[in-house]
């Protein structure tokens, strides 16, 4: 059994990555899906943003907008830093009791996908830690052509971002994802030969 953490900067195909090893045969636990049970009404973490954040961010549905909170925290470190003192701890807890769970149930690979995995102080979650990189050129690219972003707007968010080289730092492996998905594929598939098949931590036939 073994914990995986992805992290990797917008635009770096880590999504990419993570289904691709849950196709390998991995159980993946989406750390912004999670993220998104904790602006649930009714729930714990919807009280605190609101009383951190006023009553302008609730919806007429009673649902969060996202859009307004976004509005309040980016470009405010402070609020961001208030934001993130609400989420990440119940995200945390949320994604510590899901591990668990897949781990009693006897899964062999278990992969957190959390673009914020080492800013957060998740790694202590997981047995690895790798990152997804790609040059900026095509990260920008990739972004242009799914967001209705401007090449500022883009390189604005990725210099708000953990630079690359302090991300791969803390890595035990890095995937470049600057070719095709062919490619990516197949440096994935090789990884996953590489550091747990051979290792006896993954099954040869998962995938």
């Amino acid at each position: 059994m073994v914990v995986i953490g992805l992290a990797g900067g917008i635009g770096s195909g880590k999504s990419s990555v993570s289904q691709i090893l849950e196709e390998l045969g991995a159980v993946v636990f989406d750390a912004d899906r999670v993220g998104h049970q904790i602006y649930l009404p009714g729930t714990e973490g919807w009280e605190a943003i609101v009383e951190a954040f006023g009553d302008d961010v609730v919806a007429p549905d009673g649902q969060i907008d996202r859009r307004a909170l976004g509005g309040k925290v980016f470009g405010d470190p402070a609020e961001m830093t208030k934001l993130n003192g609400i989420a990440w701890p119940r995200i945390r807890e949320k994604l510590a009791d899901g591990i668990q769970e897949q781990l009693t149930a006897g899964a062999e690979v278990i992969v957190v996908d959390a673009a914020v995995l080492i800013e957060a102080g998740w790694t202590d979650l997981t047995d690895e830690v790798w990152v997804t990189t790609s040059p900026e050129s095509q990260v920008i690219k990739r972004i242009q052509a799914r967001n209705n972003l401007t090449e500022d707007q883009i390189r604005a968010r990725i210099a708000s971002q953990m630079s690359t080289e302090e991300r791969v730092s803390h890595a035990h492996a890095v995937i470049e994802n600057d070719s095709d998905l062919d490619e990516l594929q197949r440096k994935v598939g090789a990884l996953w030969q590489d550091r747990l098949v051979s290792k006896g931590l993954a099954g040869r036939n998962n995938g």
